[in-house]
């Protein structure tokens, strides 16, 4: 392929390329022809169009001493912006002549890589033509053409110009803003569920004891700190006039030498100690108090074991062949076997600890709110008092404040990061503000993906412009608005039977477009006919259709109101659809140029 100089076709016709021949011969009954004249090229995913067609030569067309050169051009407005490979047929005297002249004089025929004899100038003769051709960047609508000429007097003259086929692409409506404005991006709306909210809470308070002795004597070490951290815990929640305590189990231990009776009677005294300390400290009452269980969990010797690990202690492998061979019943028959290792001074003296854990295990429900009007008040101050039905609740009472709703699905990302329907709503409102990085941001969970957040990330490319990733991502998930979205994809990026199938289903303006890019055109009308789009691009559809399927009268009627958009009229100027009428006094009025 050759790039032509953009030659305008008003100068081609001034030089006489496009009037009749030198030597006036009569070409009436004799014209080259085309299989494609008035055929529509439509240009595939990479921009090209096959130009594939036959050119008849008939009988006595051709004279002796002549030379036929047909040069296929697309031509894009008024301006000629490609120029193809040439066909060149020599009669019998020009062929003998042209090669004389190569012998004699050293002549360069230009066309020596093409020309061929013609066989019989008294016969009819096709010649066919194939070439993948590329549409220039930023050509969406174009012609294509040949020039006919005869040289045989050494100056070509113009004899037809003959149409071939029409480039049109009614794909390319479906721009990259046209993409981001259809994109179907999933909104999770769930339905409000009254759950109860049971929390639950644990800690460990570490206590000095006399020997064997159960009182708690806060003067004894850290027991005054540590007793106060259990008060921290559980008085919020006492306190709290949203909040209900359920449950509270004591478990108190003993150390770990010893016999196992004794020690577990020891640990379930200093449990119930526990409980009279902080029934004292909370004052609790009656029914309060019969929500506390007590009860005593054995230490073992596992805790002895890890502390000699952490000092490097060389007998601690022996203490753990003992631990994992003893295992059924009590720790009794464990402590017989350590007390007989040669490290058993160290153990008593080092390893056996001085202080003893009170567990702590509470559970409490937090009142439902069933009340939108209670909802709205107190997530002003008590968003940690909502559970995730409830804070979705919220996010859909203030769906009228874009910002109110993004800080509530901020909050439950916060208190629930695992929500999936937080993550996909507030990634969608980040979208429709542009703000893709802060989309990606609110889509990073852990795990496996819903379909609606792979859908609002292959949003988040599309974005970014990065329409194979986003692709990829949609062809992955199966419901209606990934493949609708997949189906827009497919028509920008011109994979049109494949944009088409995916479009078809859905029956809007994007699918008509679909549906013209491959020549559907019955089933275009057919879709356009139920809706009711006022744009200026759907009236220019229905020009289209109107145009493709012959009905004259309608073509202007709706080109008019599509023209209110400057970049339609533009496109317009040049769309081979409209080429029929580009004469009616009613076409150039509307296309004037105010």
């Amino acid at each position: 392929m050759k790039q032509a100089n953009l030659i305008p076709l008003i100068a081609l016709t001034a030089t006489g390329l496009l009037a009749g021949c030198a030597a006036h011969r009569d070409t009436a009954g004799r014209a080259v022809t085309a299989t494609l004249a008035d055929t529509v090229l439509t240009p595939d995913s990479a921009d090209r169009i096959d130009v594939d067609l036959t050119f008849h030569i008939p009988a006595q067309s051709l004279a002796r001493r002549a030379r036929l050169i047909i040069t296929p051009q697309l031509v894009s407005g008024d301006t000629v912006r490609e120029e193809y490979m040439p066909l060149v047929v020599d009669a019998d005297i020009y062929g003998k002549k042209t090669r004389r002249k190569e012998v004699l004089e050293g002549y360069q025929d230009p066309y020596a890589g093409t020309r061929r004899a013609h066989p019989d100038r008294k016969a009819d003769i096709d010649l066919p033509y194939h070439h993948t051709a590329v549409m220039p960047q930023g050509i969406e609508t174009a012609r294509l053409r040949a020039i006919v000429s005869e040289d045989g007097c050494g100056q070509c003259t113009g004899i037809d110009t003959l149409l071939l086929a029409s480039v049109a692409n009614p794909v390319t409506l479906v721009d990259e803003e046209a993409v981001k404005e259809s994109f179907d991006l999933a909104w999770i709306e769930p339905e409000f569920v009254v759950r109860p909210k049971v929390r639950q809470g644990s800690g460990t308070a570490r206590l000095q004891f006399v020997i064997n002795k159960y009182d708690i004597r806060p003067e004894l070490g850290n027991n005054r700190a540590e007793l106060e951290h259990m008060v921290a815990d559980l008085e919020p929640v006492l306190r709290d006039s949203l909040a209900t305590l359920t449950s509270l189990s004591i478990y108190g231990m003993a150390s770990a030498d010893g016999p196992y009776p004794f020690n577990d009677a020891l640990a379930q005294r200093r449990a119930r100690e526990a409980k009279r300390w902080l029934t004292a400290r909370l004052g609790l009452d009656n029914d309060q108090q019969d929500l506390i269980e007590t009860g005593s969990r054995p230490e073992g010797w596992w805790p002895v074991y890890e502390a000699m690990c952490r000092d490097g202690h060389p007998d601690s492998l022996a203490v753990r062949r003992i631990l994992e061979t003893y295992t059924e019943g009590n720790d009794d028959r464990q402590e017989y076997h350590i007390r007989r290792l040669a490290c058993w001074p160290d153990i008593r003296a080092k390893y056996l600890q001085k202080d003893r854990m009170v567990e702590y295990v509470y559970t409490y429900t937090l009142r439902s709110f069933t009340d939108d009007a209670e909802m709205l008040r107190l997530y002003e101050t008590r968003p940690d008092a909502f559970n995730e039905d409830e804070l979705l609740r919220v996010a859909y009472l203030v769906r009228d404040d874009e910002e109110k709703m993004m800080d509530v699905y901020r909050t439950l990302q916060h208190y629930f990061p695992q929500n999936e329907v937080a993550a996909n709503n507030l990634a969608v409102l980040h979208l429709r503000r542009g703000e893709t990085d802060k989309a990606r941001e609110a889509l990073a969970l852990p795990g496996q993906y819903s379909p609606e957040m792979l859908n609002a990330l292959a949003a988040s490319y599309v974005w970014k412009g990065d329409h194979e990733r986003a692709i990829e991502l949609l062809a992955t998930v199966d419901t209606p608005q990934a493949r609708y979205n997949l189906g827009l994809l497919k028509a920008f990026s011109r994979r049109l039977p494949e944009a088409y199938e995916l479009l078809r289903p859905y029956r809007d303006l994007n699918a008509v477009i679909a549906a013209l890019s491959v020549d559907r055109n019955r089933e275009a009308d057919d879709i356009m006919k139920d809706l009711t789009d006022n744009s200026p691009k759907a009236y220019y559809v229905r020009a289209l259709i109107a145009a493709r399927l012959n009905r004259p009268g309608e073509v202007c009627a709706h080109l008019k109101p599509a023209l209110a958009d400057p970049a339609l009229k533009a496109r317009a100027h040049d769309d081979p659809d409209f080429d029929p009428y580009r004469d009616s006094p009613q076409f150039k009025e509307m296309m004037k140029t105010e």
